[in-house]
C-alpha cells in the first residue's frame, strides 16, 4: 500500500516535469549552422578588440615610460642654457690674457691659473651631467650642429671645412642645446663664379 502512494505521486511529478522541458525547449533558439557562424564571428570580433586594445595600452605604457625618460635626461636643459654664457665668459677671459704676459707676470700667471682651474670644474660638471661642448675646428660643417657665420674663400681647405670657431656649441645627451657658431672654407669653384659674375 505504501509502494504504489510513493508511485504514483513520483509518477505525477516526472509528467509535469517532461512536459515542462518540452515546452521549455520549443521556445529555445535552433543553433543552426547561421547561428554558429555569427557567435564565432561575434567572438572574433570580441578577440579582435581585446587585442587592439591591448596594444594601445602597451603603446600608452611605452610613450609615458619614454616622456618620463626624456623628462629625468633634459630636465636641466634650461638651467644649462643659462650657464653656457658663463662658459663662454671663461673661454673670452682666458683668450683676452696676451701671451708675453702669461709667462712674465706671476700675477696674471695666477689669475690664469685660477680661470684655467674654474672652467675645467665648470666643464666636468656639465659632462657629470650630460653636456658636452662642440669644439669643431678643422671638420666639416655639420648643420647639424654649427651655423655657419661667415665664409672665407683662399684658405687651401676643402669647401665647408670649418676653420674657426666663434662661440662653441653644446649638447645635452644627444640633443643640441646651441649650435657652434663658425666659419667655414669657400671653394675655389664659388669664388671663380663669384669673379665672373662681378
Amino acid at each position: 500500500m505504501t509502494d504504489q502512494n510513493n508511485t504514483a505521486p513520483h509518477t505525477q511529478d516526472d509528467e509535469a516535469e517532461t512536459q515542462s522541458f518540452a515546452e521549455n525547449s520549443d521556445s529555445l533558439p535552433e543553433n543552426g549552422p547561421s547561428e554558429t557562424q555569427r557567435l564565432e564571428s561575434e567572438l572574433a570580433n570580441m578577440r579582435d578588440q581585446a587585442l587592439r586594445a591591448l596594444a594601445e595600452l602597451e603603446n600608452t605604457r611605452k610613450r609615458a615610460l619614454k616622456d618620463r625618460e626624456d623628462a629625468s635626461k633634459y630636465a636641466v636643459a634650461n638651467f644649462a642654457r643659462d650657464l653656457l654664457d658663463i662658459a663662454d665668459t671663461f673661454r673670452r677671459a682666458l683668450d683676452s690674457i696676451p701671451a708675453d704676459l702669461r709667462d712674465t707676470d706671476p700675477r696674471v700667471a695666477s689669475l690664469l691659473d685660477g680661470i684655467t682651474a674654474t672652467e675645467t670644474k665648470m666643464l666636468d660638471t656639465f659632462a657629470r651631467h650630460g653636456i658636452k661642448r662642440i669644439d669643431p675646428n678643422d671638420v666639416p660643417f655639420d648643420p647639424n650642429f654649427h651655423e655657419v657665420m661667415f665664409e672665407v674663400p683662399h684658405t687651401g681647405k676643402p669647401q665647408g671645412t670649418v676653420i674657426q670657431v666663434i662661440e662653441c656649441g653644446y649638447i645635452l645627451n644627444d640633443r643640441l642645446l646651441r649650435p657652434a657658431r663658425v666659419g667655414v672654407a669657400k671653394g675655389d669653384a664659388a669664388d671663380h663664379t663669384l669673379n665672373e659674375e662681378v
